[in-house]
C-alpha cells in the first residue's frame, strides 16, 4: 500500500465534505425560500436535506481518520480538535476544526428537532451559514487543492450560489414581515395582486 493513501483519503474525503455541506446549505436555503414547486413533497424535500447534512458528518469524519492516519503532517487528537494547536497552517486549521463543531451541533439538533424548543433549533440551524463559511475558507487555504482550477471555480460558484440564495431568503423575510404589519385590508389587497 503506498504511503500517500491517508494523504489522498484526507484530501478526498475534505473536498466530498465541503461539497456536500455546500448542497445541504443550498438545499435548505432554497427550501427556505420557497422557492420551490408546492406540487413537491415536502417530507421529501426535508429528507434530501438530512440526508446531505448526514454525509457531510460522515465524509468530515473520514477526513479527520485520514489526517490521524497520515504520516506527512502529524495530527494527533489534540491537532485534531484544539484550534491554533496543529504547527501547520495553525489558523486555517482551527477554522476547520470550530466548523467540525458547528457541523456536530447543526446535525445534532437537526436529529432531536422534534424535542427542542423551535426558537433554539433555528438559532442553532442559522450557524449554518458561518459553517458553510468557515469549511470553505478552511479548504481553500488550508487545502492543498487551492492552486487546482476546477476546485477554485466549484468554490466561488458555491460561494456565488449560497449568497445570491441568502440574499433570497432574506428580501423574503423582509416582504413577509411587511405583509404581517400590513393591516389587514392592504393584506387582502396585496394577496390579491400578487396572485392577479
Amino acid at each position: 500500500m503506498s504511503s500517500q493513501v491517508w494523504w489522498f483519503v484526507s484530501r478526498s474525503s475534505g473536498i466530498i465534505a465541503w461539497a456536500l455541506l455546500t448542497l445541504s446549505v443550498c438545499w435548505g436555503l432554497f427550501i427556505s425560500t420557497k422557492a420551490v414547486a408546492k406540487a413537491s413533497t415536502p417530507s421529501w424535500l426535508l429528507d434530501l436535506h438530512r440526508f446531505l447534512g448526514g454525509l457531510a458528518v460522515t465524509f468530515t469524519a473520514i477526513h479527520l481518520l485520514g489526517l490521524w492516519a497520515d504520516s506527512y503532517v502529524e495530527f494527533g487528537w489534540r491537532e485534531l480538535f484544539v484550534p491554533m494547536a496543529s504547527e501547520w497552517k495553525p489558523g486555517p486549521v482551527a477554522w476547520g476544526i470550530v466548523s467540525v463543531y458547528l457541523l456536530v451541533a447543526v446535525e445534532l439538533t437537526s436529529l432531536a428537532m422534534k424535542f427542542l424548543p423551535r426558537k433554539l433549533w433555528r438559532a442553532v440551524h442559522r450557524l449554518s451559514l458561518p459553517l458553510y463559511a468557515m469549511g470553505t475558507y478552511h479548504g481553500v487555504v488550508a487545502g492543498t487543492d487551492k492552486s487546482n482550477q476546477v476546485f477554485r471555480v466549484a468554490a466561488l460558484a458555491s460561494i456565488n450560489i449560497v449568497a445570491f440564495l441568502t440574499i433570497v431568503l432574506i428580501l423574503a423575510a423582509r416582504r413577509a414581515a411587511l405583509v404581517r404589519a400590513a393591516p389587514a385590508g392592504a393584506q387582502r389587497a396585496a394577496v390579491n395582486v400578487s396572485s392577479g
